[in-house]
């Protein structure tokens, strides 16, 4: 829960930025976050989850 929490803060703030320079316009964001609610309700969440596990993981492995 924890991961899919810091996602969603993660693309919030993409979003923002992108709106901030006038990049997107407030009906592609609202077209974002519908299509990501319904998105979430199909059988494709599970794998996008167990992707963002992997990539997660993969990052937080990573030593500098």
């Amino acid at each position: 829960m924890l991961l899919s929490m810091s996602a969603v803060v993660l693309l919030g703030l993409l979003i923002w930025f992108l709106l901030h320079i006038r990049y997107f316009k407030w009906l592609d964001v609202l077209l974002c976050g519908v299509f990501g609610f319904l998105l979430a309700k199909t059988a494709a969440s599970s794998a996008i989850y167990a992707a963002l596990l992997a990539i997660s993981g993969f990052l937080g492995q990573l030593r500098f």
